[in-house]
């Protein structure tokens, strides 16, 4: 039987989420194309081709693109030397580290953390009623003062060990159409008896707004699970390990998401907290549109050292 264009295009996302999990735990070792290509079960010419169709980027940018961005996360974020970090990430040297970070963020890594070290994050990005971004140090420190006002008002903070959660997931690029992934999910799982009056829904960033253009934000859309489940296609099965989290608890609209991150990862800094090496993660408690007024009933986590 020849397979359907549905079934190709699900066996397809089911091997690009095996490059995914390889990449990301791989990042300082050889990555090239005939490596990940044996990953994904393909053939080096068939996989570029597939991967650009589906990424909209080669395997190789797309390498690169996530080492520099995950350095830049540690360049904002921890105290390791500039060789270290390139190091860490695959980079064989300075010279080509900083070559290649200069192509995303046009300034070299030194600079980058030297700069204010929220540069680069959605604060700087606020804007006035008239489209302007906030052009000095006056109103840049007045947004976020109102940002702490604005949580201690909407949120319930703890800091507290979160259990390990077991999870079936479809990964996603870009938050336009993560309500989609979700539907997907929703669709594949409601007939394995996974939706019921007490599901709950994540939803991991792979990606910081941070660090990476919106549209490339790799997201996974997920289910919570007890007990065994056989994955499926596109659907792959993944864990949330036990550990230390910053717990932001809030009943807002899905126009406040942002200002709620943002917010939470400044009352991280004030309280002298580091984000581990760890994915963020949000868990849903309700259907915001079941809401009287529309709000999602939702945890924010933040993975602490």
């Amino acid at each position: 039987m020849t397979p359907t264009e549905e079934e190709l295009h699900s066996d397809y996302k089911f091997r690009i989420n095996r490059v995914f999990e390889y990449i990301d735990e791989n990042l300082d070792a050889d990555l090239s194309l005939n490596t990940i290509s044996e990953v994904a079960f393909f053939s080096p010419f068939h996989f570029h081709r597939i991967f650009k169709f589906l990424m909209g980027e080669t395997i190789n940018e797309y390498v690169i693109r996530r080492r520099v961005e995950k350095a830049a996360l540690d360049l904002l974020h921890t105290t390791l030397g500039v060789t270290e970090i390139a190091l860490k990430y695959g980079f064989n040297d300075n010279s080509t580290f900083t070559r290649s970070f200069k192509k995303f963020y046009q300034v070299s890594p030194s600079e980058f953390r030297k700069q204010n070290p929220n540069r680069f994050s959605k604060i700087r990005q606020l804007e006035s009623k008239n489209g302007q971004v906030y052009p000095d140090r006056e109103k840049y420190i007045c947004a976020i003062d109102n940002l702490k006002n604005w949580i201690k008002m909407n949120a319930q903070i703890e800091v507290k060990e979160v259990p390990k959660m077991d999870l079936v997931y479809v990964s996603n690029m870009g938050p336009k159409t993560m309500g989609a992934a979700f539907e997907r999910l929703i669709r594949w799982g409601t007939p394995r008896g996974l939706i019921h009056e007490n599901v709950k829904l994540v939803t991991i960033y792979h990606d910081s707004y941070k660090v990476t253009e919106a549209s490339k934000v790799r997201m996974s859309a997920c289910i919570v699970i007890d007990g065994h489940v056989e994955p499926e296609g596109e659907v792959g099965l993944t864990s949330i390990d036990e550990g230390k989290y910053i717990v932001g608890s809030y009943e807002i609209g899905l126009h406040e998401f942002e200002k709620a991150w943002t917010a939470l990862f400044i009352w991280m800094n004030e309280n002298g907290y580091k984000k581990a090496d760890k994915n963020p993660f949000e868990l849903y408690h309700n259907d915001f549109n079941e809401h009287p007024e529309k709000k999602a009933i939702v945890d924010f986590h933040i993975p602490v050292e």
